[in-house]
């Protein structure tokens, strides 16, 4: 194990609370969801806290809905800003994506429990915008936003996904959580050869919007690839992921595992191997 804690972190959850803490691996930071920890009080946010006393934190939500024409949930705002100032963590971040709409016309929005994709459109870039400008106020901080894995997509497209997000950081201050396994998973749906396809959209962004990488393993059925989660990083992401570093620097990475959820000792060593990439191919600082 190193004893460097580098630029890596491993997603924190629910089987791994006690062990992590009680071993105290070296890892530059752990990730939890945000909205598992709303509640005022309980043995969850007591964790975080201990958590949080051993590690730099990140909080990714999964429920701010920032592409939402209806708004935001002012409540789910209020509760997400609360645990901010209760754990001040190192960076905030959600998803380019929906999931709160009204059922009918005149009625109140309601909260679907998915992760849906919205257009790339210049509507949808001023409803993700002004979202996003909501939240940051609130929260008094820019955030990160994620590229989704998305299984459909809208056929009025009118900017590529890079455009798209490029367009949002320079309008908001806000940056780009890149979720490298998304973009090898759509690839990979859309018939697409998954690294360089990758590499395209690496390139298309600029360095200065990314805060974080993501990385994890997908399951592929055969007819379609499903981000769950569950798995070792799978080859074509990590030879993507040497491309971001060579691109972006020695990023803050993140190695996500869901579903399935294995031994600490197994996202410690996808961790580590994260880490030897980053040795390997980050270009030197030459900032005198």
């Amino acid at each position: 194990m190193h004893t460097d804690p580098g630029h890596t972190g491993i997603g924190w959850r629910q089987p791994h609370y006690a062990e992590l803490l009680e071993r105290r691996p070296a890892l530059a930071f752990i990730e939890v969801h945000s909205e598992n920890f709303f509640a005022e009080g309980g043995a969850a946010l007591a964790v975080l806290h201990e958590g949080r006393a051993a590690y730099p934190v990140s909080l990714h939500g999964v429920g701010l809905s920032l592409g939402s024409a209806a708004g935001l949930d002012s409540g789910h705002l209020e509760r997400l800003a609360q645990l901010v100032e209760r754990i001040d963590p190192v960076r905030v971040s959600d998803h380019a994506s929906f999931a709160r709409a009204p059922l009918a016309p005149g009625q109140a929005p309601v909260h679907g429990n998915d992760l849906l994709p919205v257009a790339f459109t210049p509507s949808a870039l001023n409803i993700m915008a002004a979202n996003v400008q909501q939240v940051q106020d609130r929260l008094r901080r820019p955030i990160l936003v994620e590229n989704l894995s998305a299984y459909l997509r809208w056929s009025d497209d009118a900017l590529s996904e890079a455009e798209f997000f490029t367009a949002l950081a320079r309008r908001t201050g806000c940056g780009l959580l890149l979720d490298v396994n998304n973009l090898v998973v759509n690839a990979l749906n859309a018939g697409l050869p998954p690294v360089a396809t990758t590499q395209a959209f690496i390139d298309a962004i600029d360095p200065a919007t990314v805060g974080e990488i993501h990385l994890a393993g997908y399951a592929d059925l055969g007819d379609i690839v499903i981000d769950d989660h569950g798995s070792r990083v799978h080859a074509p992401v990590w030879q993507a992921y040497a491309h971001a570093v060579r691109r972006f620097g020695p990023l803050p990475t993140l190695i996500e595992w869901d579903t399935d959820v294995p031994a600490l000792d197994v996202l410690l060593d996808e961790a580590s191997r994260a880490q030897q990439v980053i040795g390997r191919h980050a270009v030197a600082d030459t900032t005198p």
